[in-house]
């Protein structure tokens, strides 16, 4: 018995479009799931679908909004009448934006409040919103693992990104406190976790960690002197943990999360 096999489950990925999110749309499929691909760019969302089909693997993709709650009752019922069930849910969708960031040279009362809102918003609610709607169908089975992508910066304040760490901190709450609402009520089947990524070069922070000739910035120096591997994850560094997590590997675990850092929480001086 193996017991990180995930073939034929029924994986939901938010953000998928992403940098991060196409990985695990890769990967779960290369591993035999289902992968339903959410986002919104839907050139990129049908190009990953039909090349997760042309490598044997099994993915659709559908275009959405994780702070509209109708576009994701749609995704809900296409995802329920093409599958019948969801067993996974990877929350991948958030974001970051520079009005909700106090750069060196300016202070907290710089910060612009309706960009702070909006990088609350679609981190958190974009976390809740897709697990409200999504998490029906893992009660109805009393079986589903729900995976909260958070971050560094909801472990450890870091300077700068204001809004982004309270948000993702309030994912890491999420978490822990869903994970007890679920299993009280609905059973031991039902799991809620999270993995805390940390420095990743991705599309919202590459012109923060480098310069435009691809050189590295003074934080991205500052940051790599602080991790003890000395340099950023790769995707596919995360991909472990979720296998983990999706699968029956980590049956009593929940209410957990994950740090996938190279030891940049662990290190002081």
């Amino acid at each position: 018995m193996n017991l990180f096999d995930v073939k034929d489950r029924v994986i939901v990925i938010t953000g998928a479009t992403g940098i991060l999110g196409r990985v695990m749309v890769r990967h779960f499929a290369a591993e035999g799931a289902k992968v339903v691909i959410l986002g919104r760019k839907e050139t990129v969302g049908n190009q990953l679908a039909a090349e997760a089909t042309q490598a044997g693997g099994t993915a659709v993709f559908y275009t959405t909004d994780v702070l509209d709650k109708a576009r994701l009752e749609q995704n809900y019922a296409d995802i329920m009448a093409r599958f019948g069930r969801i067993d996974v849910l990877i929350n991948c969708a958030g974001g970051n934006m520079p009005g909700a960031t106090i750069p060196p040279d300016k202070t907290i009362f710089d910060l612009d409040m309706a960009a702070f809102g909006q990088v609350v918003d679609l981190n958190l609610l974009g976390t809740v919103l897709p697990t409200l709607v999504f998490c029906r169908a893992m009660v109805a089975q009393k079986k589903g693992s729900i995976i909260n992508v958070a971050s560094e910066s909801a472990l450890r304040p870091l300077t700068r990104v204001a809004g982004y760490g309270v948000a993702k901190a309030a994912v890491v709450n999420f978490t822990r406190y869903l994970c007890g609402e679920l299993a009280r009520k609905y059973g031991d089947g039902l799991r809620v976790n999270a993995i805390a990524p940390g420095f990743f070069l991705t599309e919202q922070n590459r012109t923060l960690l480098t310069n435009p000739d691809g050189s590295l910035t003074d934080r991205s120096r500052t940051i790599l002197a602080h991790t003890p591997f000395n340099r950023f994850g790769e995707p596919e560094e995360l991909l472990g943990a979720l296998q983990w997590l999706a699968s029956d590997a980590s049956s009593f675990v929940t209410g957990s999360v994950t740090v996938i850092d190279g030891g940049f929480d662990a290190f002081s001086i």
